[in-house]
């Protein structure tokens, strides 16, 4: 277990989400570009954790990027948290869910906004709230 609002157990975690989003939330995983669900979506309402239902970006945040992923400029304050990663011979910074630790994507300050931030994120890790 750890130290997040959300704990569960693996199989716990196994049970509740599909097996893609499973590898991405809980595995780090991350999903092939241009196939996510989110990465054209356009509609106006809120994107939460696919795990927990925590409130992560809005959708006047998302833009098109080009990367084959949904990309937005902000995210909600407080619900992302930001840790290093030097997985494949890279250096990165992983965004995960403040309330149940589950793996987002990441963030890169290579944005085209005036925030100059582009969250990079998998469509899989991601449940849509329509306003």
């Amino acid at each position: 277990m750890s130290d997040y609002k959300i704990n569960k157990s693996d199989s716990e975690w196994k049970s509740q989400l599909s097996d893609e989003q499973y590898r991405i939330l809980r595995k780090k995983g991350t999903e092939m570009p241009f196939t996510g669900t989110y990465n054209s979506h356009s509609e106006a309402g809120l994107y939460a954790c696919a795990g927990c239902e925590a409130p992560l970006f809005k959708s006047d945040a998302k833009f098109d990027s080009g990367c084959g992923w949904p990309s937005f400029d902000a995210s909600i304050k407080g619900n992302v948290n930001y840790t290093l990663d030097k997985s494949h011979g890279m250096v990165r910074t992983e965004i995960i869910c403040e309330s149940c630790g589950g793996h987002l994507g990441h963030v890169f300050n290579d944005g085209p906004t005036i925030t100059g931030t582009r969250y990079c994120v998998n469509s899989a890790s991601l449940d849509f709230k329509k306003s």
